[in-house]
């Protein structure tokens, strides 16, 4: 089994470095998510007992007191830092530009719905997962469509 520092990465791209004793997280160790988010934590026999998300962007995440994109500031984490943009220019996602939604498809978050086949691939197109009926539903009612038009801001000549 897997004794000491190291590094072990699932099959899902993620990767796990730090600490393992008898083949399981054990002590200081971290996880690098493929999208870039990392997870530091103080684990137990495999379990985190205590730790930090931070997400790709840097925004970190707090289990208290979370106001990030709440019913009253409703900006983006990237709008927080780097301000609003003029009036009429509006910010779709936290990327800006927003990725390009393949044809027929809904942006989820993690990666691309397709509808027909209900399937969810990540950015890269790689298969993640099957979409349940519940989260079929909540993709076609909330997330952005391929081909939602923009108005694009134009300065005045």
């Amino acid at each position: 089994r897997m004794e000491g520092q190291g590094s072990y990465t699932l099959p899902t791209g993620t990767e796990y470095r730090g600490e393992l004793k008898d083949g399981m997280f054990h002590g200081e160790g971290e996880l690098l998510f493929p999208d870039g988010g990392t997870y530091r934590a103080l684990w137990h026999r495999g379990v985190p007992t205590q730790g930090k998300y931070t997400f790709a962007d840097g925004l970190k995440y707090e289990d208290k007191k979370w106001h990030y994109c709440d019913g009253y500031d409703r900006r983006f984490y990237t709008e927080i830092c780097f301000g609003l943009k003029a009036a009429g220019i509006s910010q779709l996602t936290n990327l800006d530009p927003p990725r390009k939604i393949p044809q027929g498809c809904y942006d989820c978050g993690d990666g691309f719905y397709n509808p027909e086949t209900r399937v969810v691939v990540d950015h890269k197109l790689r298969f993640l997962r099957n979409a349940d009926d519940d989260e079929h539903e909540w993709i076609i009612r909330t997330c952005r469509k391929a081909g939602y038009k923009t108005t694009e801001h134009k300065p005045k000549p």
